[in-house]
């Protein structure tokens, strides 16, 4: 029997959760379906994007995600701290990109425009609602829910069907401590490797790692979501959603090196306590062992993930610790660097002269 969500996250045990939402029907999320020659790899490009911008409204970053053929991966961190530190009017801003005011909050925000005021119990009902607001930015369930329910129309609306697109209730584990959610966050961004769809890390398309180094996904490279004239091939908003005008949220960045203090992983809401570089060798030395239960694996052969980036601890520590004085408007390894400084017609572009890396 299903337990309540209640009983499965508990913020006062840990604010990390790693979930999973898996297609019904033999639906297709992303990928190719061989028996009706379609390719749905547009997908990827809705789900990480909706991921992206729910991340900038509620107060959940993400820390690592993976979009599979029939389901995807996320491990999410809720942050109290920041839900808390919201005004009450930044809440309600927040909580009505996503769904329209009730009627005694649309009256609420008007009369502030306009300096008029509302009775007392008018305004009761208005902190009530930015209570429940409030905690709903907090709430897994909330942010898979609009995470889902989107994807699920748009699919269906795609395919000229109606009914389930998701299995069921998306499934949540509680990661208790910083190895569980190293261990996890590995095991998602290894998931492509394991089912053998790329050979590295860093060809793992539509995953937090790639993210992480900065690197394209095929499918963007060739713009395969557009049209010849621009215009998108697959319409991706819908008539009550305003999150086109959100930025995305970028990852749960890492430290920038092991020797930073910070608390441990509970207490800690900007940074993954551990450096980028250190998890990239555990992702690839993980990715090495070979499972009898999965196909896929780094090869013996290919050499480290560090050499494959062309780093040394010395490089990679330099380019970390000097973000600011090394650079100046512009960030990235020497070929972005040299392309950002082309494509706008700069002469000169601080940082060319310093060590290539991938940027956390």
């Amino acid at each position: 029997m299903a337990k309540p969500r209640s009983s499965l996250i508990s913020l006062s045990d840990t604010p990390y959760y790693h979930c999973i939402a898996r297609c019904v029907r033999r639906s297709y999320l992303c990928g190719y379906d061989k028996t009706t020659k379609k390719s749905f790899e547009h997908r990827k490009v809705w789900l990480v994007e909706r991921i992206q911008k729910l991340a900038a409204i509620f107060t959940i970053d993400v820390a690592a995600y993976a979009v599979m053929s029939n389901h995807y991966h996320i491990v999410l961190r809720v942050n109290v701290d920041a839900a808390n530190a919201l005004s009450p009017d930044e809440v309600l801003f927040r909580w009505h990109t996503l769904c329209q005011p009730k009627p005694v909050v649309a009256r609420y925000l008007l009369a502030k425009q306009q300096s008029n005021t509302l009775t007392e119990s008018e305004l009761m009902v208005v902190n009530d609602c930015v209570k429940d607001y409030r905690q709903r930015l907090t709430s897994i369930s909330w942010f898979m829910r609009f995470l889902n329910e989107f994807i699920a129309r748009q699919a269906n609306l795609e395919d000229k069907c109606k009914g389930h697109f998701w299995e069921g209730r998306f499934k949540s584990q509680a990661l208790l401590d910083d190895v569980a959610v190293l261990a996890c966050m590995a095991y998602v961004d290894l998931n492509p490797i394991r089912a053998k769809m790329a050979d590295t890390p860093e060809n793992s398309d539509f995953t937090s790692i790639q993210q992480r180094l900065g690197i394209l996904p095929k499918a963007l490279e060739t713009d395969n979501h557009q049209n010849k004239d621009g215009s998108q091939k697959h319409k991706t908003a819908t008539p009550n959603d305003n999150l086109t005008a959100i930025a995305p949220a970028q990852l749960l960045p890492f430290v920038k090196a092991n020797n930073e203090s910070v608390p441990n992983f509970k207490r800690c809401n900007s940074h993954i306590p551990f450096s980028l570089i250190d998890y990239l060798e555990l992702v690839d030395w993980t990715g090495r062992q070979i499972r009898q239960d999965k196909r896929g694996f780094i090869s013996l052969n290919t050499p480290s993930i560090i050499q494959r980036l062309g780093l040394t601890d010395e490089d990679w520590l330099a380019f970390s610790t000097g973000i600011e004085n090394q650079f100046s408007h512009s960030v990235g390894q020497r070929f972005q660097l040299q392309t950002y400084a082309k494509n706008h017609q700069l002469k000169r572009v601080k940082g060319l002269r310093q060590p290539s890396a991938p940027l956390a």
